[in-house]
């Protein structure tokens, strides 16, 4: 077993009361304590033992570990391998916002029971914001939209969603919204950009576009960047002036983004179309 203990905090340059620990322990024990925050780890490797609303627990590899703020817990390593997780902080002001947008009246009263979840969507929510928050790529939109699909889960998961539905009368705000993105695919363009545009507070937007048109904002934005940007690989631009023109951090960040969508590469596109 490697006894080198190790962590690294990485907080988040577009969300404010979010930030993210790796950490790979051996012998390390931690004492009591307490956050302020909602904190949701992910067990990567080998298995983390801690003690924490009256009971002691196990998370094995691929445990979702959740305390709600002011749980007090202990953690340690359990067995012969090290352990790796991830934990992800999110102060309960950085979601204040949302969580209200979701229908709960008092916020504060937001507690999950529980905190070893077998929970896969909850899982792959935190490494993905995590991953984002590590990512010097990404567009704040990115981690605006992932924080708010947590938040969602979250309040699933404490029993207190509401699942209100768009009315008519915001189609034309909506699809304003949408023209507005068309207009801008060269902008780092944001969540509160969107929903100014939609005449609504920030998450009661992102939670309409979505029930009216099955798609996130971000993933939106995303969609008609590579749409557009397909139409001028086409035309024979070049990979490195199209990822520019679009609003892709960079052409990484572009191959990451089309090579999701059609399976290769911007420019294993371009040698195939004109073949």
């Amino acid at each position: 077993m490697d006894t080198d203990n190790r962590f690294q905090f990485v907080n988040s340059e577009h969300l404010e009361g979010v930030a993210v620990l790796d950490a790979n322990m051996s012998d390390f024990t931690y004492d009591k304590h307490a956050h302020e925050e909602f904190s949701i780890g992910v067990t990567l490797k080998g298995r983390q033992d801690f003690f924490c609303q009256s009971a002691f627990h196990t998370s094995p590899e691929g445990g979702v570990i959740l305390f709600n703020p002011e749980d007090v817990h202990d953690g340690s390593s359990g067995g012969d391998q090290n352990l790796e997780y991830l934990m992800l902080y999110v102060h309960p002001d950085s979601i204040t916002a949302q969580i209200k947008a979701l229908g709960v009246k008092a916020p504060s009263s937001l507690r999950i029971k529980g905190c070893l979840l077998n929970d896969v969507k909850l899982r792959n929510q935190a490494l993905i914001l995590s991953s984002l928050i590590k990512d010097p790529s990404c567009h704040r939109i990115e981690q605006q939209s992932a924080l708010f699909n947590l938040s969602h889960t979250l309040v699933s998961l404490a029993g207190m969603l509401d699942e209100a539905k768009p009315t008519n009368r915001r189609d034309t705000l909506l699809t304003r919204a949408k023209d507005f993105v068309q207009d801008n695919l060269a902008r780092d363009i944001a969540i509160d950009d969107l929903a100014d545009v939609a005449n609504m507070s920030k998450y009661h937007f992102i939670r309409q576009f979505r029930a009216q048109f099955g798609i996130t904002p971000h993933q939106y934005v995303i969609n008609c960047r590579i749409n557009g940007s397909r139409k001028a690989l086409e035309s024979g631009q070049p990979a490195s002036d199209v990822a520019q023109e679009f609003g892709f951090a960079d052409s990484s960040h572009f191959n990451r983004r089309f090579k999701r969508v059609f399976g290769m590469t911007p420019k294993q596109y371009q040698l195939q179309i004109s073949d």
